[in-house]
């Protein structure tokens, strides 16, 4: 266990920082579910808005550190091909 004040105040930033990531991601990878389940019932219309919601997500996780931007851009890209596909399918 840490001894010194600054190491417990770090060791309590820590507690608070894990909390706080594991929310963020949890709602990442919450809205990537319901966007993939939209896409597998072939529901064109819910999978647009979820795809909204889920690029605006990837995006807020990107500025709180939560994802590399890189990551979160190929997520974005796959998900957009597989909605276009749904579109152009349905049409």
């Amino acid at each position: 266990m840490a001894n010194h004040v600054s190491s417990l105040k770090r060791a309590r930033q820590t507690v608070t920082r894990t909390e706080v990531n594991r929310a963020n991601r949890s709602r990442v990878r919450s809205t990537l579910r319901a966007l993939r389940e939209a896409i597998a019932k072939g529901d064109v219309k819910v999978a647009q808005t979820q795809y909204r919601e889920t690029v605006s997500t990837l995006d807020k996780s990107v500025q709180k550190g939560v994802f590399h931007k890189n990551t979160v851009s190929r997520y974005k890209s796959r998900l957009n091909a597989r909605v276009k596909a749904l579109v152009t399918a349905k049409a």
